[in-house]
């Protein structure tokens, strides 16, 4: 029987530790798979590990969370940490008890249906830090209709380990930026967050040094509002081992690769996990594990050809006096409110999002934000 995948790769979670990737490889297989997904670092905060089967074709395209396991985490000491299970198919470590050591080494166990699975004992690699992040504008387009040219913003990195002890790196990051609203509602200023959802790796084993030169992280067109105000992106630096950075580089050509989405399957992406009673049964997924570190940049600049995002806002109908508006706040909302002083009128708008920048994020300003 012929089965879909879907197989997501870090957590939601952890803005700062993982990322986000979706593939669906198509396989030939009998039975369910177990699919782990899970990373443990030096940092004091909750680790998560998150335990899943895959779906068969024709069902809902998301993992099935595999509730009751017994998920522990045990170093090279012999010390054992139990998981406790937050949510179904998710299991994460007391983060006052719990957290990687550099150099120290650790093994995933999961026992689930009188199964036992174990991970290959993985070392906690020193990562050294980022010396840089830092953009560049980029001209888009010579000009748009009217003469102006359109300009966006490329991102890069650079790090170097001087110890050449990290040869292969892994990114993502974290973004975020500050948006306003034309009008002069209560809900004017917000702030929109996105996760990083590609792979971003890189092997310098075959230099002579470990040091990386200008990598492209992240590229902002002009046709997004993240570089109107102000704009942040948080980038996450991990070290891997050869191991893993060939698991991430075969994930990388599954999931990004047009046309060759099932030209490499599961089975031939190794995992560094194993059911103990059946060495020969696959699993997908891989249990990371790994120091991190991490550098933030603020963008405030003038990029030109810029558009408005709000062109659509046009003042809608124009009420006059105070008589109720039929379906405001639900289908209508207020743009502009001249209650104060005669005369009496309010505008109003069909768009929530002209109105109320809740509708695409977040009125709290983040606490990392400077002014």
């Amino acid at each position: 029987m012929r089965y879909l995948i879907l197989f997501i790769t870090g957590l939601s979670l952890l803005l700062v530790t993982s990322c986000i990737i979706q593939f669906i490889p198509e396989i030939e297989e009998d039975k369910a798979l177990l699919v782990v997904e899970g990373l443990i670092t030096d940092q004091y905060r909750t680790n998560t590990i998150k335990v899943s089967t895959s779906l068969p074709l024709g069902k809902i395209l998301v993992p099935k969370p595999v509730k009751g396991c017994k998920v522990s985490i045990t170093d090279k000491h012999g010390m054992k940490y139990d998981l406790k299970e937050s949510s179904p198919g998710t299991y994460i470590t007391d983060s006052t008890k719990f957290h990687g050591q550099v150099n120290d080494i650790y093994t995933l166990t999961i026992q689930t249906n009188n199964r036992t699975f174990v991970s290959n004992p993985m070392e906690m690699k020193p990562v050294p830090l980022i010396d840089s992040v830092y953009y560049e504008k980029t001209i888009i387009d010579e000009s748009n209709e009217f003469g102006i040219p359109l300009e966006g913003c490329q991102i890069y990195i650079d790090s170097h380990d001087p110890l050449k002890e990290c040869l292969y790196f892994r990114w993502n990051f974290t973004e975020t930026w500050e948006f306003h609203l034309p009008f002069s509602v209560p809900n004017r200023v917000c702030w929109k967050t996105n996760n990083s959802d590609k792979i971003f790796i890189k092997n310098t084993s075959l230099y002579n040094q470990a040091r990386v030169t200008k990598f492209p992280i992240k590229f902002i067109s002009n046709e997004t509002d993240r570089l109107k105000v102000k704009y942040s992106i948080l980038v996450t630096q991990y070290s891997l081992n050869k191991d893993e950075y060939t698991y991430w580089e075969k994930v990388k050509n599954v999931s990004e690769n047009v046309g060759g989405l099932y030209d490499v399957t599961p089975m031939s992406i190794p995992s560094n996990i194993h059911c103990f009673e059946d060495p020969d049964e696959p699993v997908l997924g891989y249990f990371s594990v790994s120091a991190l570190t991490q550098n933030r940049i603020f963008i405030q600049d003038k990029f030109l050809g810029s558009p408005n995002f709000y062109s659509q806002c046009v003042p809608g109908d124009t009420v006059f006096g105070l008589k109720p508006i039929p379906g405001l706040n639900v289908s209508v909302w207020i743009i502009e409110d001249h209650t104060f002083a005669p005369p009496i009128y309010r505008i109003t708008t069909p768009y929530r999002r002209c109105a109320d920048c809740t509708a695409e994020g977040f009125i709290r300003k983040p606490p990392f934000w400077i002014d």
